[in-house]
């Protein structure tokens, strides 16, 4: 434990005191006293402890006597009580006097401490408090076995900690994504060190650095404090274990390191591992972590870190200068850590990242009956090993400097407008509340004026797609049949197309259990919020072909594909499938989670399903060339959105196969250009992988001899 990194996290012991009220206890029992106009002792020893109880310093050394001040500074005097606090990860103490006796100029009060400490669980302690009346008032004749009997000028408090293995995070198949590697760390107390010299000559050797920056490492360092020098695998602990244990100063502790996929898989998935932050300090403190402690910052070593942590322990001990045990104050033993399984598959991951290959965007692949997660892919991407052992200052200057983002899990946290996949709600929302059928039609003549002649609006196709119905409308993508449709909702209620769309799953978290972003679904209170202006017909319009102010996720659109694949279940999206069973808990498996309804009847959604299946089927959808001939049928949405710069992002989100939907599929190709053109092709590159053994031509038999 780096003593200099937990002496701020000492404040600690301005503790919370609600809860363990300090109180005077029973009457305290006086003998006769030959002065009885001397005040009472115990006064002054009630506000002694109240003060130790909130942690107020300056209070407890303004109540010592004279002689306590004379031969303990106050620096020292507090020092030495945030020492103790840190060593024993002391949560809360709460003193309570059980008697005292007076007698003349000298009193003594006996009282019991309850300690909460982090490590230890709580333990108490039974201790006398001397004090002199001396210069007109009682002081308390302090020395350090006020905080622990044990405790003298002479002994030391020191805590060893006992932290288990990290747990390993596994695909579904039990491969591993990340591992644990055993280490040993090597450190020193100084002030049990003998011969320096033979110490640091044998170090030297074992851990590879010359002595002088050994002993740099832990010059200037309180006599008690254990200081870290260096860490050795296992095995080379077993082959200098006499050696380091027959050093006196030398001491051992276990220590981890966390090991991750060399060809990276999903890192934004699995997560990584780091020091804890300066500000979070006080909060691990409480859970038994140190300053220099490791813990989960994304992904699921994040969300994972109660189950992957296991429940650290220690014992509380008093021991001499020489490192002898003088007492025991309190033990508890650690419990084990627990492993996590993930709900993708290794091998499959890989190939998904492969298909997305350099391309900034995003593929997200849903179970669609369940919504477990198969795939995640992000790009770019980063390298997990880099924080495993912590992160250089370098290294993470070049990360945070990367405009394009590689540490943001664009397929979780990533936002876009959705295009014209957007149309699948506009189209759900004017059947349901519209009084549209899929017969209802609409002329296209290419530009649309219903706005006003000041505002035309164009569909991508320019000489019109004229007279078309409402299904067809959609698998054709017709931009000023989706206008027209959208004014008509806005002439029926300006929230209704925003309210749909929310119930769609879209503008709000999914739930998955890494972290995201609940994108944006632009409403008029939000309009009037945000810019101070009212909600114009032109918004809604926009809105009904997925531009306006919309933003989603890639995972958000796979969400809303698999419901209306599987006929109007939205999923809680999973990623986690089991926690492993350790010796306290068994084995927790995550059923899947319904966290929704699509706002759609059964006739309706089969209108849109059918539409979405003709996108990759018809020669008149606007996928057809991406998927023809691949022998298996798919359903899905083509999406051009704007991006801000010269071109747009490309969408395509949908599932497979088609008439028996198995997993739905959005895929995100940023600035790219046309969605048929950048994102179906990597739809079907997916499908492809996930179908490979359906898809594999039949052998044609031998000829028979």
């Amino acid at each position: 434990m780096k003593k200099h990194a937990i002496l701020p996290l000492l404040l600690l012991l301005s503790l919370a005191v609600a809860g363990c009220g300090l109180g005077p206890g029973p009457t305290p029992t006086q003998a006769p006293s030959p002065t009885p106009d001397l005040p009472a002792a115990d006064d002054v020893a009630y506000a002694f402890l109240q003060a130790w109880q909130r942690g107020d310093y300056p209070v407890m050394y303004s109540l010592l006597s004279p002689a306590a001040q004379q031969k303990y500074g106050e620096d020292q005097f507090t020092a030495t009580y945030r020492q103790v606090a840190g060593e024993a990860a002391l949560l809360s103490v709460a003193p309570q006097i059980q008697a005292a006796y007076q007698s003349g100029d000298h009193a003594e009060i006996s009282f019991a401490t309850g300690f909460t400490s982090a490590l230890v669980g709580d333990f108490e302690t039974q201790s006398q408090m001397a004090l002199s009346y001396v210069e007109g008032r009682w002081g308390v004749d302090w020395s350090p076995s006020l905080i622990f009997p044990q405790l003298s000028d002479d002994t030391f408090v020191h805590m060893t900690t006992r932290v288990p293995a990290r747990g390993n995070i596994y695909d579904r198949n039990g491969l591993g994504l990340a591992v644990q590697g055993d280490l040993v760390e090597v450190g020193v107390i100084p002030g049990r060190i003998q011969d320096e010299a033979t110490l640091l000559a044998n170090l030297s050797a074992i851990l590879g650095q010359t002595p002088a920056d050994l002993q740099a490492l832990y010059a200037g360092a309180p006599a008690d404090w254990y200081m870290p020098l260096g860490q050795i695998d296992a095995a080379s602990a077993q082959f200098y274990y006499d050696t380091l244990t027959s050093l006196p100063g030398v001491e051992l502790r276990g220590a981890w390191t966390r090991s991750y996929r060399p060809e990276i898989i999903a890192p934004h998935l699995v997560g990584v591992v780091g020091p804890i932050p300066e500000e979070e300090a006080e909060v691990w403190r409480a859970q038994g972590y140190t300053a220099d402690d490791m813990v989960g910052r994304m992904g699921l070593e994040k969300w994972g870190e109660p189950y992957l942590s296991g429940e650290r322990g220690g014992q509380l001990e008093i021991i001499s200068d020489k490192g002898q045990q003088i007492a025991v104050l309190a033990t508890k033993p650690s419990q084990e850590s627990r492993s996590l399984y993930t709900t993708f598959d290794r091998e499959f991951q890989k190939k998904v990242q492969d298909i997305l290959g350099n391309r900034l965007g995003a593929i997200a692949v849903l179970e669609v009956d369940t919504g477990r997660v198969l795939a995640l892919a992000t790009y770019p991407n980063f390298d997990p090993n880099l924080f495993a052992g912590g992160i250089s200052d370098q290294q993470w200057q070049i990360l945070q400097a990367d405009g394009r983002r590689p540490l943001v899990n664009r397929a979780t946290q990533g936002t876009y407008p959705p295009g014209s996949v957007f149309k699948i709600v506009t189209m759900a929302t004017a059947m349901e509340k519209g009084g549209l059928t899929r017969d209802s039609t609409f002329t296209c003549q290419g530009t649309w004026t219903g706005l006003g002649p000041d505002w035309p609006k164009t569909c991508w196709l320019r000489t019109g797609h004229g007279q078309i119905r409402l299904d067809k409308a959609l698998t054709v993508s017709c931009d000023i049949t989706f206008y027209q449709v959208a004014l008509l909702l806005n002439g029926i209620d300006q929230n209704l197309l925003p309210d749909y769309a929310r119930r769609f799953g879209l503008g709000k978290l999914t739930g998955i259990e890494v972290e995201e972003n609940p994108g944006l679904v632009p409403d008029p209170a939000w309009k009037l919020q945000t810019k101070g202006e009212g909600w114009a017909p032109g918004d809604t319009v926009n809105l009904g072909i997925g531009q306006s102010e919309i933003q989603v996720t890639p995972l958000q659109l796979a969400v809303l594909l698999a419901a209306v694949g599987n006929g109007g279940t939205l999923y809680r999206p999973q990623v986690v499938e089991m926690i492993a069973a350790d010796p306290a808990h068994p084995e927790l498996t995550f059923q899947p989670m319904v966290a929704g309804q699509l706002p759609v009847t059964a006739e309706n959604l089969a209108v849109i399903r059918d539409s979405l299946a003709k996108v990759a089927s018809a020669e008149y959808g606007t996928a057809y060339a991406a998927f023809k001939g691949l022998g298996l049928p798919v359903a899905g949405k083509t999406g051009t959105a704007e991006s801000g710069q010269n071109l747009p992002h490309a969408w395509f989100a949908g599932y497979a196969p088609a008439d028996d939907p198995k997993i739905a599929i959005a895929v995100l190709v940023e600035n790219s250009g046309e969605g048929a053109t950048y994102a179906a092709p990597l739809f079907r590159q997916v499908v492809e992988a996930y179908f490979a053994a359906l898809l594999q031509p039949t052998p044609t038999p031998a000829p028979t001899p």
